[in-house]
């Protein structure tokens, strides 16, 4: 396994044929601000996260995810990892430079195992964020990504080998075996996880919200201005977070989170919870249960991008 190099999710960036419909959501009802537009392409913040931007879209003529996001501790880090990568015979979309998009900073980019684009960057201006307040139902930052993967194992192991990530959780069920690795780059229990799907693809993405009013508010907001809601609300077990999933104008999952669980990584053994049981997916029992139509829109659509990198 890897030494730990990368440091927290930075953003998610997805690529849409409808690109006004997709920031109008974003920037509209999801409770995210735009800070920079220019042809084709949107940059939009949580307003209380650091980061430059948690979502970039892009207008494209086919959708995808156009890349994931990490960060690193320093310049010298991202340096280190590409020269791991490299020796590990990773393929390369880019070099160790300077980042010419919104916030700068240096970083590189290359495919993972299933050919998604992953950006690894240091040194990014840090953006004036502000206290969420009590009430104020907007994301303060990024959660989390979940990615789908035809072959869990290859990719769980990818993740460990190359980019340092740990195992914190697995669910499984009788009849499926293995469905969903937790992955862990710090003490959250998980920035990614990686979810058993037909093909790769973006499982969903999260933003967490400021405590459990916030998230319930935000989640009556999304679903008052007539989105549809996939699962939720509800506690997982896994992580102890709160969930309320939505798809967005494209079909993309979108998670509205809180109090996701933060670990003691010294003591810290990985369960496997039986997904089947009632409990292991929903704590409070207040979710619509999850069946075989809530797990296929998760699926998404097959992702055009892979091994193909974006534009920008």
């Amino acid at each position: 396994m890897s030494a730990r190099l990368l440091t927290h999710l930075r953003h998610v960036d997805l690529a849409v044929p409808d690109y006004d419909k997709q920031l109008d959501f974003y920037a509209g009802v999801w409770g995210l601000t735009k800070v920079a537009e220019d042809s084709g392409i949107s940059f939009l913040a949580a307003e209380g996260s650091p980061e430059q931007y948690v979502v970039r879209l892009r207008k494209a003529e086919e959708k995808r995810l156009d890349l994931v996001s990490y960060g690193a501790g320093s310049t010298e880090d991202v340096d280190t990892l590409a020269e791991q990568l490299l020796a590990g015979g990773v393929q390369l979309i880019s070099q160790p430079g300077k980042i010419d998009t919104h916030g700068g900073g240096y970083g590189f980019r290359f495919f993972d195992v299933d050919g998604r684009t992953i950006e690894v960057s240091a040194d990014v201006e840090a953006r004036q964020h502000r206290r969420i307040e009590e009430k104020e139902a907007i994301p303060v930052r990024l959660s989390h990504v979940v990615l789908n993967s035809p072959d869990l194992d290859k990719t769980r192991e990818w993740y460990e080998t190359h980019l340092g990530f740990r195992l914190s959780d697995t669910l499984s069920s009788p009849h499926m075996g293995e469905v969903m690795h937790f992955m862990r780059i710090s003490d959250q229990h998980h920035s990614m996880a990686l979810a058993k799907g037909p093909h790769a693809s973006l499982h969903h993405v999260s933003f967490e919200m400021r405590g459990l009013d916030e998230y319930m508010r935000g989640s009556g907001r999304v679903i008052r201005a007539g989105f549809k809601k996939v699962w939720g609300p509800g506690r997982h077990l896994a992580g102890d977070n709160t969930f309320t999933y939505f798809l967005d104008p494209h079909g993309n999952t979108v998670e509205y989170t809180t109090e996701l669980e933060l670990l003691d990584e010294d003591t810290w053994h990985p369960h496997v919870y039986d997904f089947s049981q009632p409990e292991v997916a929903d704590q409070w029992g207040t979710a619509n249960p999850m069946n075989e139509l809530i797990a296929k829109e998760s699926f998404n659509d097959v992702d055009r991008g892979c091994f193909i990198a974006p534009p920008v």
